[in-house]
């Protein structure tokens, strides 16, 4: 490679800055690039899922995040109208635990990181565009606000600048598997109220989280169609409260502790890949890769992207990027756009979440199914489920099924003979 840089990454959060920490890692000569000024806040779901977690802790940033104040979640809640389930999360690489950071402190964490590694990173810089030398992108333009219009080149751009990415514009990034937005999404910060466990929450027609956050505070959070919206947004602090009344305890624990800052909500939720990488230029985080965040897996996606990224470029095996990111991605993206339809649970879920209540390791699975370290196609499996259902259905204990229906009496699948309900549920499949 020749010039001053080697690669410049536009966009400093969570996948521009990790990326470019990796990189300059492997000695690569780095300049990040972000409009933004550090500390800086942005719309999130804060989640960092397992997967994501051992990720920061290989690389050496996890300590400083929770020293930072993020507290570690271990155990979690999922509750829905079939059943509700409770337990800790599977350990990966050694690592056990669920952040839910506020933006201000992680992304600081990760440009610095991206210093330490040697990456020159100019905040308060604005790109205007790319720079071309027949197909083939060399470099980027642009200036700090109120200085002179600069030209930075390098054999290869990263566009890590969001969902609505200057550089994906610039190089026509093709869109695929696009899905229509489904939800909006809004969340406000709480003190006062502990919870002993975070929760994910389900109920037709809307879906909420709850994790504790930096400096005490309660982070609650809805997602709901996005046909609501226009009557969400005509009084959003009661439709809040209205929205979390729905689901379990959270309107409770709102009204116990006290909400502050303001209310962040966005409609601004799309679902879509983009064609990853093209003649001097690639895409990492919600420019390549965005998704409705009933899942919350956005910056989990965004730091594992951004370490697939670093290994192809610094092995010079950019071409794989694209298939190694869908082969990772596309299993979470399609079931989280089809979660996104907020519709009632299906014979086969309610089975499922029924006969995983009272049994740990499953329901350890199931967790770990959420948190990226269990993969998805494998627990949702024909076969697996098979196996899940049937032992539960075969090997509860009577004090488990009367817990399990809780919420509602259970399906006339499960009050006939176990292999009946499996053999129904799975005739329409």
């Amino acid at each position: 490679m020749t010039g001053r840089w080697d690669v410049i990454v536009v966009g400093t959060r969570v996948a521009g800055a990790a990326t470019a920490m990796l990189l300059a890692r492997q000695g690569l000569r780095v300049l990040a690039v972000d409009r933004a000024h550090f500390p800086s806040d942005t719309i999130s779901t804060h989640q960092v899922h397992v997967a994501g977690t051992a990720r920061l802790h290989r690389w050496g940033l996890l300590h400083k995040i929770l020293a930072a104040g993020a507290p570690a979640t271990r155990r979690a809640r999922f509750d829905t109208t079939a059943a509700v389930l409770e337990g800790r999360f599977p350990a990966h690489e050694g690592v056990d635990m669920l952040i839910s950071p506020r933006r201000t402190v992680l992304d600081s964490i990760l440009v610095q990181a991206a210093r330490d590694a040697g990456a020159e990173v100019r905040e308060g810089f604005i790109v205007a565009g790319v720079v071309s030398d027949g197909d083939r992108i060399t470099g980027i333009y642009g200036r700090a606000r109120n200085g002179p219009d600069v030209v930075e080149k390098a054999p290869l751009v990263v566009g890590a600048d969001g969902k609505h990415s200057t550089i994906a514009d610039a190089v026509g990034a093709g869109r695929y598997r696009e899905r229509p937005t489904a939800s909006f999404a809004s969340y406000a910060y709480f003190t006062g109220v502990r919870v002993p466990s975070g929760g994910f929450y389900l109920r037709p027609d809307v879906a909420a989280a709850a994790f504790p956050t930096n400096d005490d505070r309660l982070l609650l959070a809805v997602f709901a169609p996005l046909a609501g919206f226009s009557a969400y947004r005509a009084d959003v602090e009661r439709n809040l409260y209205r929205l979390l009344d729905r689901c379990g305890n959270l309107g409770w624990l709102a009204r116990e502790g006290t909400r502050v800052e303001r209310i962040r909500t966005t409609p601004d939720l799309p679902n879509t890949l983009r064609v990853p990488q093209g003649p001097g230029w690639a895409l990492v985080g919600d420019a390549g890769l965005v998704m409705d965040p009933i899942t919350a897996h956005g910056i989990s996606n965004a730091l594992r992207d951004a370490e697939l990224l670093a290994d192809a470029i610094a092995n010079d095996r950019l071409a794989t990027y694209g298939a190694q990111r869908d082969a990772a991605a596309i299993p979470l993206y399609d079931f989280t756009t089809a979660l996104a339809r907020y519709g009632p649970p299906s014979l086969r879920e309610r089975l499922l979440l029924r006969t995983l209540h009272g049994r740990p390791r499953q329901i350890e699975r199931f967790l770990g199914m959420f948190a990226g370290t269990v993969p998805i196609q494998d627990f949702l499996s024909t076969g697996n489920l098979l196996r899940v259902i049937a032992g539960g259905a075969f090997g509860l204990r009577p004090e488990a099924r009367t817990a399990a229906t809780l919420h509602e009496r259970p399906s006339a699948a499960l009050r006939h003979h176990p292999r009946t309900a499996v053999h129904n549920m799975y005739r329409g499949l």
